[in-house]
């Protein structure tokens, strides 16, 4: 049959030109890749022989080769698992289904023009595959799906294009890939070399590896070929739980956090956990789905069990293997099982657990910090969804502060140094932290030395209402209702001494802003949170908070126009003083009309909000300038 030519999707081309050529170095973990999916392979069809047993009835043993031909110059690694139709090929091999793929390859483009080698940011996303290209100049894939009649050839040189045509010579089952290698890849040939490789990245796979075409009964495997997760802690090592964790999770970086435990009494299962060492691309896929592998009796079942780990631990890796739930579950009856929520209570449990260790350990506060950065936005998705781990989810969380600088804190130790009179734990959210520690509504505590929690995470917007309090202790917005900062005791005396204007003034300049702004603002009112700037927005008690309102118009979830804010106004700021005096000198005037409205668009500038209408600002700063020079 005619071979198709097709083009590769756009990223695979840019992500093959990468892997080839800015990770050369590492070459030897094509290997590992490679035999890594022939594992997937087997397992797949594994768990459909349970209920199509006629799919291995005449091969039933499964098993990778490697068969290398030095005349040839080729490698072949074969495996006789589930096999590749046309779709599959052009879908596995030939597109990228992911989201977030576009702003990962910006992210590896940029590192490669760097001429950096960051095999931490590829093990982001997984090379898989095309790592062959690495070694090789041609690849051909022969595969036969099973249970299918027909076989399938995919070929590319990784530049650009593939084709793909029925076949004659694919294997009966499962998928041959047939490395042409290139001349300073000649080493991938030896038999040595080739164990070496296996026995270091690839001895947990469970599948037994075999060096060549055909061996003798007694030939032993290069690998152990058991399942890592059931051999006694105490015979595995640090490098093969690093190994299993780079099989697991398709990644390059090593594993933050090991967790491997069995659980006995009324259900038992093994479980084998990863937390990573650097985030995944795609952590924050909307689909919110963990990549935890689940196995009954070490047969693979599948690595999308909803429910066995919730969304805000997907960033765990690993296997969970049950002994008791039946091996013929199917998907959906995993959905409603009782045994699939009990092990999800103590996946949770003992994930937590282990955290917590970590958390309150003061030597490793460093690398928990390193933890949060990476992970702390996803825990906090359980604050707001999981009321059940509430309380220990408050212990691991960490944050930074207008006094903390880089540091991360704990809530308990911002308890700890809460100022006298203090009744709340103070927050400003928003999406960069210097901006915020500038924001004009927190220099009244700054002044009284009160600390204010500077969020910049989008779920903090929900969880902190969701929480409400933390030891006896609200939490509060300083950019919300009164400022409460009167009950205070301050640092020193030149904190509550400021020059004001005074109140009959004040309160005349306050009627011209409420006259004049009219239904642009809720209210206008004297300000106790303001130091420096000369006037601010806040949202009323009962209304939504300002950051929270853009962030809902941003993803389209909010419609109709913005909630109307206060203006507060800082009595002892000169230009509020003189203002005040005018004012009182001689009532409204045209000039303090348009003062007011530079006023309220200067408060919106400051919150980052759009001008309603930019010419009429920009034809009121002119005049309130020719005014002021003209004086």
């Amino acid at each position: 049959m005619t071979e198709e030519k097709l083009s590769f999707q756009a990223e695979v081309s840019r992500l093959l030109d990468i892997v080839a050529h800015s990770l050369y170095s590492e070459k030897e973990v094509f290997l590992r890749e490679l035999i890594s999916n022939a594992s997937d392979a087997c397992d797949r069809l594994r768990y459909a022989a349970i209920t199509q047993p006629e799919l291995t009835a005449d091969d039933p043993g499964f098993r990778i080769r490697l068969i290398p031909d030095k005349a040839a110059k080729t490698l072949t690694v074969a495996d006789n698992g589930i096999g590749m139709n046309r779709d599959d090929l052009i879908e596995n091999l030939g597109t990228i289904a992911r989201s977030g793929t576009a702003r990962f390859m910006e992210a590896l483009a940029e590192k490669s023009a760097e001429g950096k080698k960051d095999l931490s940011l590829i093990g982001q996303f997984g090379v898989g595959f095309y790592s062959a290209f690495m070694v090789a100049d041609r690849v051909e894939v022969l595969s036969r799906k099973a249970g299918e009649a027909q076989g399938w050839r995919w070929t590319s040189d990784g530049k650009g294009s593939f084709t793909i045509g029925e076949s004659d010579d694919a294997p009966a089952r499962g998928t041959r890939i047939v490395l042409h290698l290139k001349e300073d890849a000649a080493d991938f040939l030896e038999e040595f070399r080739l164990r070496t490789v296996v026995k270091t990245y690839s001895d947990h796979i469970a599948v037994p590896v075999h060096l060549g075409e055909t061996q003798a009964e007694d030939t032993q495997p290069l690998n152990a070929a058991s399942a890592l997760w059931m051999r006694p802690k105490a015979s595995i090592s640090e490098d093969q739980y690093r190994e299993f964790y780079h099989h697991v999770a398709h990644g390059f970086d090593d594993p933050w956090l090991t967790l491997h435990w069995r659980a006995e009494g009324v259900i038992e299962y093994t479980g084998l956990l990863f937390v990573p060492g650097q985030r995944p691309f795609d952590l924050f896929d909307p689909r919110r789905q963990h990549s935890v592998k689940l196995y009954v009796k070490r047969v693979f079942i599948t690595d999308e069990a909803e429910g066995l780990v919730p969304p805000w631990l997907r960033f765990l890796k690993g296997v969970v293997d049950s002994e008791d739930l039946p091996l013929n579950v199917s998907r959906e009856m995993l959905q409603h099982n009782p045994m699939l929520a009990k092990m999800r209570a103590g996946i949770v449990k003992r994930v937590l657990g282990d955290l917590t260790k970590k958390a309150e350990d003061a030597d490793a506060q460093p690398d928990y910090a390193r933890f949060w950065d990476a992970f702390g936005a996803v825990l906090k998705e359980g604050l707001y969804e999981d009321h059940a781990h509430k309380a220990d989810l408050l212990k691991l969380v960490r944050v930074r502060t207008t006094v903390s600088g880089d540091e991360l804190v704990s809530l308990d130790a911002y308890v700890a140094r809460m100022k006298e009179g203090q009744e709340a734990i103070y927050y400003i959210v928003g999406d960069d932290r210097a901006a915020l520690a500038r924001s004009p509504q927190i220099e009244g505590y700054r002044a009284k030395g009160v600390e204010v929690l500077l969020l910049t995470d989008p779920i903090d917007e929900f969880w902190v209402p969701a929480v409400a309090e933390f030891a006896g202790k609200p939490f509060k917005s300083v950019t919300r209702g009164g400022a409460d900062l009167a009950k205070i005791k301050a640092e020193s005396d030149a904190a509550e001494k400021k020059d004001a204007a005074p109140e009959g003034d004040l309160a005349s300049l306050v009627a011209l802003l409420k006259t004049t702004l009219g239904d642009a603002v809720k209210d206008v009112r004297r300000s106790e949170r303001l130091t420096d700037s000369a006037v601010c927005l806040v949202a009323d008690d009962g209304d939504m908070d300002m950051h929270l309102e853009r962030l809902l118009k941003q993803h389209k979830q909010l419609n109709g126009g913005s909630a109307r804010r206060i203006l507060e106004v800082n009595p002892g700021h000169p230009l509020i003083r003189r203002l005040a005096e005018k004012v009182a000198a001689s009532g409204s005037a045209a000039g303090l009309e348009d003062a007011a409205w530079l006023l309220l668009d200067q408060a919106r500038i400051v919150e980052g909000e759009p001008l309603p209408d930019p010419v009429a600002f920009s034809r009121r700063l002119a005049a309130f300038v020719e005014r002021g020079l003209a004086g």
